[in-house]
């Protein structure tokens, strides 16, 4: 099993869990004049891979601090990026080092030696959406807006939210203490907003990426619904096209 602990090196270095090996969170998303926070070439996210131990078949648990709700998003952004490039068991600490730490668990401070994998897992980018995608399915597949509802509804700065689009804020997977909320809770949540039907088509975006993350990955890994992309570009990249269309003050 590889721990990987994807807070900054001063972070880690002040302690961490036993064993846990160390990528930052700013290795596993890059930005560029259009976009933020998009996944890095399928050549560069191998690399980060096998520099940090990681193949396929590697069982990897995805560890984070907790103390806002984009430290969270930023964990399952983690474990995306690592189920798109080829790894098939893929984690996230529930609470992460806060918890851990909360609970008492032994930590160290000692860096982990970590040696590189021989073979690089093969990338598959199926589960993501292009903004023309994403334009040809509306009023067609559940688009699933990841942001809070002031965002989604249009008062805060954000103008509104994609055409048919309903809402699904990621804070709302998690406990006070930045758990994740129990399995059933999750799927009434997920059951009241997108339906029970695990085969219908579900796109989750949200401003950059990260929050789309958080439901992407419960919704796939955890509640078993299984034709779900995410659009990485998400609001960002939407709000670029002048006519893209978008909605305001509206709940759906």
């Amino acid at each position: 099993m590889t721990i990987l602990d994807i807070r900054t090196p001063a972070l880690y270095g002040k302690g961490h869990i036993p064993g846990a090996t160390n990528a930052p969170f700013n290795l596993w998303a890059i930005s560029n004049k259009e976009l933020s926070l998009e996944l890095p070439p399928d050549k560069a996210v191998q690399d980060l891979l096998q520099k940090s131990g990681i193949d396929g078949s590697s069982l990897v648990v995805v560890v984070n601090k907790c103390d806002t709700d984009f430290d969270k998003a930023d964990a399952m952004r983690v474990a995306l990026t690592c189920l798109i490039a080829g790894v098939k068991n893929v984690a996230v600490l529930d609470g992460g080092y806060n918890k851990w730490i909360k609970d008492k668990k032994n930590v160290s401070s000692d860096a982990a030696d970590v040696s590189p994998s021989a073979k690089a897992a093969t990338v598959n980018r199926s589960m993501l959406a292009s903004k023309e995608y994403v334009l040809s399915r509306i009023g067609k597949s559940a688009i699933v807006d990841a942001r809070t509802a002031e965002d989604y509804f249009g008062i805060s700065s954000k103008p509104g939210h994609i055409k048919s689009a309903v809402n699904l804020p990621a804070p709302w997977a998690y406990a006070k203490d930045g758990a994740f909320l129990k399995e059933e809770e999750l799927k009434a949540i997920a059951a009241g907003v997108i339906g029970t039907n695990k085969s219908k088509e579900i796109i989750t975006y949200c401003q950059v990426g990260g929050y789309a993350s958080t439901w992407w990955f419960l919704l796939t890994q955890v509640l078993g619904y299984q034709n779900v992309r995410i659009y990485d570009g998400s609001m960002e990249e939407w709000l670029k096209d002048p006519n893209a269309p978008v909605s305001t003050y509206s709940w759906h």
